[in-house]
């Protein structure tokens, strides 16, 4: 598909910076390369292709620059917005056959032409008000579900996690930077249960639990893997090199770069 003139483009609410998806978005990448994992599988993106990311799953973006450039278009979905698309288009639905946190768009004319059509509004020759925000948004929306069918068990879904066996919960997810509200809240639990249950399984809280487990896997790959502290301290929950050196240091008494030096 040939683009003319495109830039990174964002249409509705804002995303979360949590690696977390808290609303389904459509994601059209530009420029660039992407990988995404959510706990259980590895989504790989190239320029040109779309997808749906799925509200209420874990995510970490490893995102490379193509000549010093990620673009991307990014088209949000929220809850309060489809509710109302659903009221005026009713839609049957039934339960997903998928649970994957990225499902992928076969190539469409019509999105292609969709999002040709955004060029004059993202290079700043016309501007956007809140109602053509929400026009557009229905005009793709009603092209993906008739791209796909599946889409309208995922889109209008607004069932809110179950409760679910907490240790295994967060063994499998322990390395995702999240709020500990979103933690409780993907267990199917409120804070102050989710809170009071943990302490009774792992004897401490979430927040000391959290960062042990981190740190512990952190000297694990650093000792064992002979990885390197930029490689690894994003996987693990960290958002900066500077903190995740300071609280491994005060951990074990020695900084995370010397682990592997100490065996040379």
């Amino acid at each position: 598909m040939k683009l003319n003139n495109l830039q990174s483009c964002h249409l509705g609410p804002e995303i979360s910076p949590e690696q977390f998806i808290p609303e389904h978005f459509f994601l059209f990448l530009l420029k660039g390369s992407m990988i995404s994992y959510d706990g259980y599988k590895h989504y790989e993106m190239k320029p040109g292709d779309y997808c749906v990311a799925r509200k209420n799953h874990f995510v970490r973006y490893t995102k490379h620059k193509d000549e010093g450039q990620f673009e991307k278009v990014i088209i949000a979905f929220d809850e309060v917005f489809l509710k109302k698309f659903l009221a005026r288009h009713p839609y049957q639905t039934e339960p997903s056959t998928s649970n994957d946190a990225f499902l992928f768009i076969k190539e469409d004319k019509l999105i292609n032409n969709f999002i040709q059509s955004l060029e004059p509004y993202y290079n700043g020759t016309e501007q956007l008000d809140d109602v053509f925000v929400d026009i557009k948004r229905e005009e793709l929306l009603m092209i993906l579900l008739n791209n796909n069918s599946e889409l309208k068990n995922i889109f209008f879904n607004f069932n809110v996690p179950h409760k679910i066996e907490l240790e295994s919960f967060m063994n499998q997810h322990y390395k995702f930077n999240i709020s500990m509200e979103r933690f409780a809240f993907m267990s199917g639990r409120s804070l102050s249960t989710f809170k009071r249950e943990f302490k009774a399984i792992f004897n401490t809280t979430p927040g000391k639990w959290l960062m042990k487990k981190r740190l512990d896997e952190a000297y694990f790959l650093l000792d064992k893997e002979h990885k390197k502290p930029t490689d690894i301290y994003t996987e693990l929950g960290f958002e900066d090199l500077s903190h995740f050196s300071f609280v491994f240091k005060k951990e074990f008494g020695v900084s995370p770069s010397n682990i592997g030096k100490r065996k040379k």
